[in-house]
């Protein structure tokens, strides 16, 4: 089957199973990387009149997965997402406006730790099949990078050569297919 690009406006649930949450952040020479295992949302996506469109997503902090027990239990704790207070990471779409074929500008309310901020989510429409059991399906991939700092996440180690444990930068990535 083919891919469509247009695709009619009805509330999308973002389908867990084969969608992803994913980060990578510095640590001393290398990048680790980590998902979140849980989290839901809607999108609701006009392909004729983006402006129109709205995504939100709800990611249970508790959730991280570095695949390293005792750096996850660490992420949790109060020196990063401090789970206990701060449960859940947040985004709201403000805006959407095309950027070029099947490329938007997702505009939104991004809240981590407790800390809101307005960011900008280049997101891809990678667009819409039918699944062998007949349900349509819809592909969506984002990626941006954020410092952990603007969110509160300020927890750090200096080195004796210089410099810290852990980088400031956290590349975000969503690879989502929704129903």
């Amino acid at each position: 089957m083919t891919t469509q690009t247009s695709v009619a406006v009805r509330p999308l649930e973002i389908d867990r199973s084969h969608s992803e949450v994913a980060f990578q952040v510095r640590h001393l020479l290398s990048r680790v990387r980590g998902r979140f295992a849980d989290f839901s949302g809607t999108i609701r996506f006009d392909s004729a009149r983006p402006e129109n469109s709205h995504v939100k997503v709800v990611v249970k902090a508790a959730s991280i997965d570095t695949a390293e027990p005792d750096r996850d239990k660490h992420l949790r704790s109060a020196d990063f997402f401090d789970v206990e207070k701060f449960p859940t990471l947040a985004f709201k779409s403000t805006a959407v406006a095309p950027r070029s074929d099947n490329r938007y500008d997702v505009v939104g309310d991004l809240t981590i730790h407790g800390v809101t901020r307005q960011v900008t989510l280049p997101a891809s429409f990678l667009g819409s099949m039918q699944d062998p059991w007949g349900n349509e399906k819809f592909g969506f991939e984002a990626e941006l990078a954020l410092n952990r700092k603007d969110f509160g996440l300020l927890w750090n180690a200096a080195l004796e050569t210089g410099g810290f444990l852990v980088g400031d930068e956290v590349k975000v990535m969503l690879s989502v297919q929704a129903k």
